[in-house]
């Protein structure tokens, strides 16, 4: 093969590995776009009606992404599947918004953020789940991700709110009318980590509730030691009724919200201990890239750094030319085998349990 052709091939599988090459999150110094008007004197998108099945971005018996398997090594499983999962989105309402009617917040019918969503988040991250629960997941008016960075901090804590709000009611809608006495898991990335944080505070800790949930997945934010009261941080891979958190950096690197990081909770996703201990890649069962298309396994080994978890390069061809220090859009896929397991058998150990 001629070498350019081989070079740019192997580039290629490294972008992939780590994210799709449009996504912002490629730079390590990623500024969001401003949103030049207050939360108080934009327009708000029209409330989801969850009771639409177009409310949702996953449901176990339509037809959509988190139905998705990367090979014929793992099957879709939702429909003999004893319990459910809850998955909140992360932030894919991205681009600046001077063009939009709605500056903050998204609204869940537009069919561009919507694709992203479901070929980003729901593809990617919801799909690890289909091996041993229901997917539920769905869409709601998710703040805009200058949200996070503003100076304008009461409008952007209005948007956050506002975003909750969604993930709320389709929560309680969810359990009226989907649950039917199942337990279940609760799971999120980024934005939708911050909002399931908020969901097992208010509606799941110290309540009958509490006894339902397997585990929490609640990756890519910072998630500090004492958040919850009564839900500890898992601390083996069988273990129930606790959470699993972690964000994904470059052995080496620190991120400029470190602060938030250290001294809070965090997972490693190849012994589902809080071990800090670096663990090598071959414990990695196996990440996807992006584009869903590809299994590589031992793609890198991890360690847990002051509340967050390092990684080395993913071992794929080109290795050598990656320089992203920041993987949080690959928090799930860099980890995905092992999660789709780890899954698995806390879903066992839960009804063995009983």
């Amino acid at each position: 093969m001629n070498k350019r052709i081989l070079i740019f091939f192997q580039l290629t599988i490294v972008l992939i590995v780590i994210s799709c090459s449009k996504s912002p999150y490629l730079k390590n110094n990623f500024v969001p776009p401003p949103i030049p008007i207050s939360f108080r004197d934009c327009v708000i998108p029209p409330e989801p009606d969850y009771s639409n099945e177009a409310s949702w971005a996953a449901l176990p018996w339509k037809k959509d992404m988190a139905d998705s398997v990367p090979n014929l090594s793992v099957k879709n499983k939702q429909t003999e599947a004893l319990a459910d999962v809850f998955f909140i989105h992360p932030t894919l309402f991205l681009e600046p918004t001077d063009d939009k009617v709605y500056k903050w917040n998204a609204d869940i019918s537009d069919s561009v953020i919507n694709g992203k969503v479901d070929l980003g988040s729901i593809l990617n991250q919801a799909s690890v789940f289909n091996g041993s629960c229901r997917v539920f997941a769905p869409r709601y008016r998710q703040a805009h991700i200058s949200s996070f960075f503003t100076e304008d901090r009461k409008s952007g804590e209005a948007a956050l709110s506002l975003a909750y709000s969604d993930v709320k009611n389709a929560f309680l809608y969810y359990l009226e009318h989907h649950n039917q006495g199942k337990p279940f898991i609760i799971a999120g990335h980024s934005q939708g980590t911050r909002h399931a944080g908020f969901l097992i505070k208010e509606l799941i800790e110290n309540t009958d509730l509490q006894n339902k949930l397997i585990a929490a997945y609640i990756i890519g934010m910072p998630v500090p030691k004492n958040f919850f009261q009564n839900i500890p941080v898992c601390s083996d891979s069988g273990q129930t009724g606790c959470f699993v958190t972690w964000a994904t950096y470059r052995e080496g690197f620190f991120p400029s919200n470190y602060q938030s990081f250290k001294g809070g909770n965090c997972v490693n996703p190849l012994t589902w201990t809080i071990d800090s201990a670096k663990i090598n890649r071959r414990y990695n069962l196996g990440g996807i890239t992006w584009k869903f298309n590809q299994v590589v396994k031992h793609i890198n080994g991890a360690r847990i750094k002051d509340g967050i978890l390092w990684v080395d390069k993913p071992h794929v061809p080109g290795r050598i030319f990656i320089r992203l220090k920041n993987y949080h859009v690959a928090d799930y896929n860099l980890f995905w085998f092992n999660i789709r397991e780890n899954v698995r058998q806390r879903v066992h150990n839960y009804f063995n349990n009983k």
